[in-house]
């Protein structure tokens, strides 16, 4: 399989209340696809789509739990019932919950739930079909921290390296059977995250904050040539290659910017 035309294709975005999940959505309706908008958030699903169908675009919205096997199997039985077989399969739900090793079991259980075995519960229904027609496209929507880390978030920084890695086992064990599999990997994105990221906000945002528009688009460009890694931000690239190659130097490098940090929050909490 080689490059992916969104028109006339179905595709499923999670998370596509806000934010990246609801650009990638209203991007992918433009450029004609059919699309369910599925989202945890019921107000949210209704606003994205409404801007598509107000801009002449076809979708369908879908209010439910994607990190529950359940709740993938209605929704997936609910994209099928409104416009057949689905192409493409946007995994874009995701949470950041707890910092440090305060982070509590609920964090940590609700981070993998989302993070990770949501990605499980709709490969499981979806890859079989997708085998039997020969093709098939999964998007996972994980973050420059499931290749690198992220500074005080244990739960997501983890989480995001098990998307990571179970869309390189879904890459390597079906792409000689049609399935393409992707990995989005955004660093710093104008979203509701980024503005709670408090003192790492600057840190992330070093390469410049991106716009859900500039990603959505990076990821609709990357679904041409079926290129695994989605690097938004282009530099994420040599991060990645120094944390290979250097690894106790870049886990220097990184545990510098960490003190940085203890440094900015200590003279932020001055009396």
């Amino acid at each position: 399989m080689t490059g992916f035309d969104p028109t006339g294709s179905t595709v499923v975005v999670t998370g596509a209340g806000n934010g990246i999940g609801a650009a990638l959505a209203t991007t992918m309706a433009a450029h004609g696809a059919r699309t369910v908008v599925a989202d945890l958030d019921a107000a949210g699903a209704a606003r994205t789509v409404e801007a598509i169908t107000a801009a002449g675009g076809t979708a369908l919205g879908v209010p439910g739990d994607a990190a529950s096997q359940d709740g993938v199997d209605a929704l997936i039985a609910a994209a099928r019932a409104e416009y057949g077989p689905i192409d493409a399969w946007f995994a874009n739900a995701g949470v950041d919950r707890g910092r440090g090793l305060d982070a509590s079991d609920d964090d940590w259980e609700l981070s993998w739930n989302v993070n990770v075995l949501a990605h499980v519960h709709a490969a499981r229904r979806l890859v079989p079909d997708w085998v039997e027609r020969g093709r098939g496209r999964f998007v996972v929507t994980a973050s420059a921290a499931g290749l690198l880390t992220m500074l005080g978030a244990p739960a997501y920084s983890v989480t995001k390296h098990g998307a990571v890695a179970f869309a390189e086992w879904l890459s390597a064990t079906y792409r000689h059977r049609g399935v393409v599999v992707q990995a989005v990997c955004p660093q710093g994105v104008q979203t509701r995250m980024l503005d709670d990221a408090g003192p790492l906000k600057e840190l992330l945002s070093h390469d410049t904050a991106l716009t859900v528009d500039d990603v959505a688009g990076a990821v609709l460009e990357a679904c041409s040539d079926d290129r695994f890694l989605i690097l938004p931000h282009p530099e994420v690239a040599d991060y990645y290659r120094a944390r290979a190659q250097a690894t106790d130097r870049w886990l220097g490098g990184m545990n510098r910017l960490q003190r940085g940090l203890e440094t900015t929050t200590r003279q932020e909490n001055r009396p």
